[in-house]
């Protein structure tokens, strides 16, 4: 169980609270206008954006963790893959960030490239890659760190919609053969319709308790209905 209590992140002109509770394996979509702070919010848990309050894992606080020793791994906009390895080598930083592979840890990295349908694409180097498939080399590192928590900021957000929803599935079937919980920022709604079991809305300086996905849609607050148009 993943839980905020009185998170508060304050960036002068600009400030964000939070204090909610998301299950464990729950799949959570955060949508909100731009600028609302999704972004931050990811960033305050993963431990890249200072922020006040408390963030446990379990009942267990993550105050004053690095990034890399909190139970969470991040997925960001552009993947953050390195030009300079091939996909192979990306993805087993997931395991070893000295790239110190045994035999075994190159059997692993094979396994999750042919997982994310990347079988054989070990040797190429992003520039090689397509965007789907970066993004995929992506999920293949995740896959590797084992962590329970995981955090998505738009990461599919420059691929066209059949891709997408491709991608969506695969996130969707990973988290749910990994026990992941995975909270993902998005500014589309139907990517909450399609992977979300709650919708957590990021507006006006708050985010809110996560709600279920068919519930805020069936009944949207007045910031979500300002943000859909409606």
């Amino acid at each position: 169980m993943l839980t905020l209590e009185n998170l508060h992140v304050d960036l002068g002109e600009f400030t964000l609270d939070a204090t909610l509770t998301v299950g464990t394996g729950r799949k959570v979509a955060i949508l909100g206008p731009s600028g609302a702070g999704k972004s931050t919010l990811l960033a305050a848990i993963a431990g890249f954006q200072p922020a006040t309050g408390r963030i446990a894992w379990n009942d267990d606080s993550l105050a004053g963790r690095a990034p890399a020793d909190r139970p969470i791994t991040t997925i960001f906009q552009d993947n953050n893959l390195f030009p300079h390895l091939t996909a192979a080598q990306n993805v087993g930083l997931g395991l070893r960030p000295d790239l110190r592979l045994t035999k075994a840890d190159e059997t692993q990295v094979e396994e999750a490239l042919a997982r994310v349908g990347l079988d054989g694409l070990g040797p190429r180097k992003p520039a090689r890659l397509s965007g789907g498939q970066a993004a995929r080399v992506a999920l293949a590192r995740a896959l590797l760190r084992h962590k329970p928590v995981m955090l998505l900021d738009e990461p599919f957000g420059a691929l066209g919609p059949a891709l997408r929803d491709e991608m969506l599935g695969l996130v969707r079937d990973l988290a749910d053969e990994t026990g992941a919980t995975l909270l993902m920022v998005s500014h589309e709604p139907e990517d909450a319709r399609t992977i979300a079991d709650e919708v957590i809305l990021v507006a006006d300086g708050r985010a809110h308790a996560p709600v279920p996905t068919a519930e805020i849609f069936a009944n949207p607050p007045e910031a979500l209905r300002d943000y859909l148009g409606r």
